[in-house]
């Protein structure tokens, strides 16, 4: 989480509006990608409402990418989601995440409306897929 953190600093500057939500210490669902014993990459799923589950904290450490591990780590996500009984996965990111905007639209999330707390922060997008 750490170098996520470190990365969306990087990009969105250190105070941006979004780092108020990388908050884990309640986030019961988490994929780890792993090489040997070292972490490349994670993913998680929190439940949003009755239908939908909220991914977050998607990262492919910069070494690990263009693997395709975040695409397996999302299919994981979405598995588990639908096996927990949702129907929809949602997601919110910054505007500056290319990697991450091309992963979703290759994996057919579309664009919804801002959603809770997000609404009001000008360079966030929110996403959404049926499963």
């Amino acid at each position: 989480m750490k170098l996520l953190n470190s990365d969306l600093g990087k990009r969105d500057g250190k105070t941006h509006p979004l780092s108020q939500f990388n908050d884990i210490s309640n986030i019961k669902y988490v994929v780890l990608a792993m090489t040997g014993d070292k972490a490349i990459g994670c993913g998680a799923i929190s439940i949003y409402d009755t239908n939908a589950m909220e991914i977050k904290r998607m990262f492919v450490s910069p070494e690990a990418r263009g693997q395709r591990i975040g695409e397996k780590i999302l299919l994981e996500l979405e598995n588990w989601s639908r096996e927990l009984g949702f129907t929809k996965c949602i997601l919110f990111m910054g505007s500056k995440q290319p990697e991450a905007s091309k992963l979703y639209q290759r994996k057919n999330y579309g664009l919804i409306e801002k959603y809770g707390k997000l609404k009001h922060i000008p360079d966030s997008k929110c996403l959404a897929k049926d499963l």
